[in-house]
């Protein structure tokens, strides 16, 4: 049984982590970190594990942590995770799983960020309206194309089913135009569960830096004005909205674009469209190049040749040994991190760097040392997806 710790536990991430561990055959959690909740009992904090969860929540003690369990699991706001983090945990095999690298810039792994001049993609705070009638936007946009213009237009399951549409760039410049405040320049719309609910992707804060507490802050205040002002757009120019309101939005905005580590091998644009396979391959993906522009509102979509593998060596920093790092943080360029920052691909790639610090743990071997083809079989038998 692989005993667990979780930095974190009753945060929003830190739940979550809980429940999927709940139900891991061969996991237990053994430490419930919690600053917030010191000595009080788990399911007094989430009801809901009541007789599930009987322990207390217990404080950030690092060296006692270590000393208890075989996997460490922090969930915590920006920044603190590396705060926390010293010998006694970097003396284990470390996966930084962060989306900012924070584990990985402060044990002096080389980081970029951006593109050539430090240039990231924005991020985007969603939000949902109900109220929203979908049957009078599926009508405008199949009955009125030159009005209600696509970037591709929808499939004839369009009319009834599920949807997500990318288009309405006529309707934006015409509300641009009209004094109207619309941060991007196409009307991304999604269905939810409900007959009457969209979700909405068109806030965009440019300048932003995750990895910086105060520009993110900044970013969270002007992203919900952006929010407000996208409302005001969507209820005069898109069809069905007009009787609509705003039913909640996202607890943050999601992030683009922060570090990428130097690894044992930088993925390249190039790789992916090109469609490049790698010996050591522990995943392989298909989303384009989505290039949310620094400036200006749009989006750049590049399409390669197929499917592409993710090897084993972007996971790997180049020089500091015992660590991993998995996610929009691995050892990408800023065109191949835009392709492979979605959430399909990181998963498989923490699956991957899951499976290789086991792998490394057992065969006493630092993860850089693992034998790739150990850790392929490992991912090919519990269902993953191999070239």
């Amino acid at each position: 049984m692989i005993k667990v710790g979780i930095i974190g536990s009753t945060g929003y991430a830190g739940a979550e982590l809980v429940r999927l561990l709940m139900g891991h055959k061969e996991a237990e959690i053994v430490w419930y970190g919690s600053r917030s909740y010191v000595d009080k009992r788990y399911a007094d904090v989430y009801q809901n594990m009541f007789q599930i969860v009987d322990a207390k929540c217990l404080d950030d003690n690092m060296e006692e942590l270590a000393s208890q369990v075989d996997v460490i699991f922090t969930a915590t706001p920006q920044g603190f995770c590396a705060s926390v983090v010293n010998e006694a945990i970097l003396a284990k095999t470390v996966i930084d799983c962060t989306g900012d690298g924070d584990v990985a810039f402060r044990a002096g792994v080389e980081c970029n960020k951006g593109d050539e001049n430090g240039g990231m993609q924005p991020p985007t705070l969603m939000f949902c309206m109900r109220g929203v009638e979908t049957q009078k936007l599926r009508d405008a946009i199949c009955n009125e194309p030159e009005k209600y213009d696509m970037d591709v237009m929808p499939t004839s399951q369009f009319q009834k089913d599920k949807f997500i549409t990318v288009g309405l760039r006529g309707r934006i410049l015409e509300a641009l135009e009209n004094g109207y405040k619309v941060p991007v320049a196409r009307t991304i719309l999604i269905t939810g569960l409900a007959e009457d609910e969209i979700w909405v992707n068109m806030t965009r804060v440019s300048g932003v830096d995750a990895t910086n507490p105060v520009s993110y802050t900044q970013g969270e205040h002007d992203a919900r004005f952006q929010m407000y002002e996208v409302i005001a757009y969507l209820k005069d120019y898109v069809p069905g909205f007009k009787n609509s309101w705003l039913e909640h939005s996202a607890p943050f905005m999601g992030i683009r674009e922060t570090r990428v580590i130097v690894g044992k091998y930088i993925m390249t644009s190039e790789d992916l469209l090109e469609a490049r396979q790698f010996e050591d391959a522990i995943a392989v993906a298909s989303y384009p190049i989505d290039l949310h522009h620094e400036e200006g509102g749009d989006c750049t979509l590049i399409y390669g040749k197929g499917s592409y593998d993710i090897p084993y060596r972007t996971l790997v920093p180049e020089k500091i040994e015992g660590l991993l790092v998995a996610g929009r943080c691995s050892s990408m360029d800023h065109g191949a991190m835009a392709a492979t920052r979605v959430m399909s691909t990181v998963m498989a790639m923490g699956e991957a760097a899951g499976t290789a610090a086991r792998i490394a743990l057992e065969c006493s071997v630092e993860p850089s040392e693992v034998d790739v083809k150990m850790v392929q079989q490992a991912l090919i038998e519990n269902g993953g997806y191999l070239r």
